[in-house]
């Protein structure tokens, strides 16, 4: 059976307070109350000891992730963070291929699987993001544009502990949603793309844009979709936990 896991994305947001928030809350929420598969939040690499450190104190069984990797093991590389320094700073996730990432920052399909590679050899999971923009889904190239990130990705990160993360950029911060089959469409698509370097049936496949409690319990229960990369209603800790519980 695949692992369900909705995973919070805080991106260039948080705070030392809403970490403590975060813990003291999902704490309560889950000594009262069982849910589905596991939870994970991925805060600014500032805060991943923090968040980590409050998880522990308060007994919370929710893991921590990065939202970025360094490609490399160490060196002159000023201003990233290594896969191993993720893990020693309790992370047990990193996102790799954010859409943001590659828009903002240039990272190519090559980097991210570099990038992924580095989470598997520091004995983390990486969470590899896929997805298109708009012009590529109106032009029906959209399983042929995520099949190939997904087949370059898992090129040198080919690992049993991975999950993919699909997140149509269309769909990201917009407020849009893709429908529920538009969304099993590609997540079947990316596990039949997957299974040739992969254990594709026991592969998690998240699906992330403008995931919200309104719409959560829709897609989480679609049969290819198992779980969510949750962006925006990650911060409030009513509405993560809403999505949680689905």
């Amino acid at each position: 059976m695949r692992k369900q896991i909705v995973v919070g994305n805080w991106k260039l947001n948080g705070s030392r307070a809403l970490c403590e928030e975060f813990a003291l809350g999902l704490g309560k929420f889950l000594s009262r109350e069982s849910i589905v598969g596991e939870l994970a939040i991925c805060p600014p690499a500032v805060y991943i000891d923090s968040l980590f450190s409050a998880m522990v104190i308060n007994e919370v069984n929710v893991a921590v992730g990065a939202q970025n990797v360094a490609a490399q093991e160490k060196g002159a590389f000023t201003g990233e963070m290594s896969a191993a320094m993720i893990k020693e700073a309790g992370g047990s996730y990193a996102i790799v291929g954010h859409s943001e990432r590659r828009a903002m920052f240039g990272d190519t399909d090559e980097l991210v699987a570099t990038k992924a590679a580095q989470v598997v050899a520091a004995g983390i999971t990486p969470i590899i993001c896929v997805g298109e923009e708009l012009a590529v889904r109106e032009a029906g190239n959209h399983l042929e544009f995520v099949g190939q990130q997904v087949s370059a990705a898992l090129s040198q990160a080919q690992s049993a502990t991975l999950i993919v993360a699909y997140e149509p950029v269309w769909a990201i911060g917009t407020g849009n949603t893709a429908n529920a089959a538009q969304v099993q469409e590609m997540h079947e698509h990316i596990r039949k793309v997957a299974s040739a370097s992969v254990n594709a049936e026991l592969t998690p496949i998240l699906y992330g844009g403008s995931v919200n409690p309104s719409n959560a319990a829709e897609l989480l229960g679609l049969p290819d979709v198992d779980g969510a990369l949750v962006g925006g209603a990650s911060l409030e800790l009513e509405k993560f936990i809403a999505i949680a519980k689905r």
